[in-house]
Order: C-alpha cells, then structure tokens, then sequence
C-alpha cells in the first residue's frame, strides 16, 4: 500500500492530478497521466484526498472544473498490477485489508464528492470504471461526443466498487444501473445523455470552452447560495448512500480476492477470454 499519511503532491511522472486556480473563481483539477490514459490507482486516489482539502478552504475556488489531459478523461484501473501491495497471511486477512483500503478510497472520494464547491466534469474519450465512478461523482457533467462510458468490473471478476452503480441507479434508474454493470457494456455519450448522466454532449473541439462556460456561469453566482444549492439536493439525492457504500466495500473486499478476480485480471492482461469457476 502506500504512505495513506503524506499529503504532498509529487512531480514528474508520480503526479496524478494538478490544480490550477483561474482568477474567474475556477480551480481547474486536471488529471495530468495522458500517456496512461490517466489510469487509476492508490496513489490517484491519495492525490484526490489531497486536492479536496486543499480545495476544501481555498475562497479563491468558487467552482471546480474536473478535466483531463489527452484522448482519454480515465481509462480506468491498471489491469496489470490488480494487487497493489494487498498482502495477507490468509484469504480473510487479505479482504478485511481490501475492506479497508476500498473504505480509505470511498472517504477520499466522499472529501471530493462533498466538496463545498459545485464540481463540473469535462469528459473525453474513454471513461471507464474508476473514471466512470469519478465523473458520477460531479455536480454536472459535459462529455464529448467521442467519450465512452462503462463499468467494466463484472468482465474483470470483481464487484463495482467505488459506488458508480449506486449513483447511475439514482440518476437513471435501478434497472439501468443493473444492466451497465452486470453486462459491462460500453455506452455512448448521446446514450448516457438520454439516461441522465449527463446534462450536456458537445463537439469534441467545443468541451473545454463549453465546460468552462458552464463553470464560470456558476462561479458568477453568490458562492453561499450556490454550496447551500448543492448541499441541499445532495442531502436529499444521497439519502442512503453512506450504508450502501459500506456494502460495497465489503463486496469489492470478498471478490478482490478470490479466484476470479486473479483469472479475470490475468486474461484481460493477456488478451484472451476469462474462465470464470465461481470461486
């Protein structure tokens, strides 16, 4: 695992995320891995928690605009290190350490999802997974109309995990969630527009203007009204999220660790169909 006390930010090719703070009140988080398709993983997760705090206070920031460098917004987890340092004497002791490693992710995301400030998310290319998950987790959500939308972690042999299917199910339907995550199946941007994921699709050339458009627009509004705004629907639209995110953990804790997790991982690495047992 990594070092869940350090709230630095690194430089080079360890920097997952940067922030930059615009003088209109927008403070632009880009996810800055683009020759990784912005892959995610512990430390993505780490440098969020960092980011949200430093967020959190920060009056400059009235509104942040989540963006991402290159042909991809997030491509997802790296499928070619599905450990990532999770050890164990036994199969228990390694899920009750998935347990609270998915439980330290969900409280950096929930410092993200619950920032003060309206998130607006600027989405291209691949969103899958994790990256689909961190989308969800915006106030407002624009895509291009190249991006691609799925959760993929059924076909890996594990459970979604960061709630992405709780809040598909909140914005579009209990059914729909299910059929996305139980297949995996890969969406479009004008069909997960359809379903509420989204509220605007624009040209591919046209997201950072339109994404910034819509930032500034709320960051011209009074920032009290505004978080109270957001507050306030949340309070209502999550109702219940916090006990079914516990649920989560413990589901992405017992297939994490079991055989088909290890096959599902392994095949998709290398190219070939897995071999599911059940086990």
């Amino acid at each position: 695992m990594i070092d869940t006390t350090d709230t630095s930010i690194p430089d080079g090719d360890e920097r997952r995320l940067r922030l930059d703070v615009d003088k209109d009140g927008v403070g632009v988080l880009t996810l800055c891995r683009p020759a990784k398709l912005n892959a995610w993983s512990w430390e993505s997760s780490r440098q969020l928690g960092v980011m949200a705090d430093r967020i959190r206070f920060d009056d400059r920031v009235r509104v942040v605009l989540l963006r991402a460098e290159g042909r991809a917004f997030c491509a997802g987890i790296d499928v070619t290190a599905p450990g990532s340092g999770i050890e164990g004497e036994s199969g228990s002791a390694r899920s009750r350490a998935y347990y609270e490693g998915i439980r330290w992710v969900h409280e950096r995301f929930a410092a993200f999802a619950r920032l003060p400030q309206p998130v607006v998310a600027a989405v291209q290319g691949y969103c899958l997974g994790f990256g689909f998950e961190l989308a969800l987790m915006a106030d407002v959500r624009i895509a291009a109309d190249d991006a691609v939308f799925a959760l993929p972690e059924a076909q890996l042999g594990v459970a979604v995990d960061a709630g992405g299917d709780l809040r598909i199910a909140r914005e579009a339907g209990a059914g729909w969630a299910k059929f996305l995550a139980l297949t995996g199946r890969r969406i479009d941007a004008d069909t997960a527009r359809r379903l509420n994921l989204l509220q605007q699709v624009v040209p591919e050339a046209e997201l950072e203007r339109a994404a910034r458009d819509v930032a500034r627009e709320i960051a011209a509004n009074a920032p009290l009204a505004v978080q109270s705004v957001k507050r306030d629907i949340d309070a209502y639209a999550d109702a219940g999220l916090d006990a079914a995110l516990d649920r989560v953990a413990m589901s992405a804790a017992l297939t994490l660790t079991s055989e088909d997790a290890t096959e599902g991982f392994t095949a998709k690495a290398r190219r070939r169909p897995p071999e599911f047992r059940g086990a």
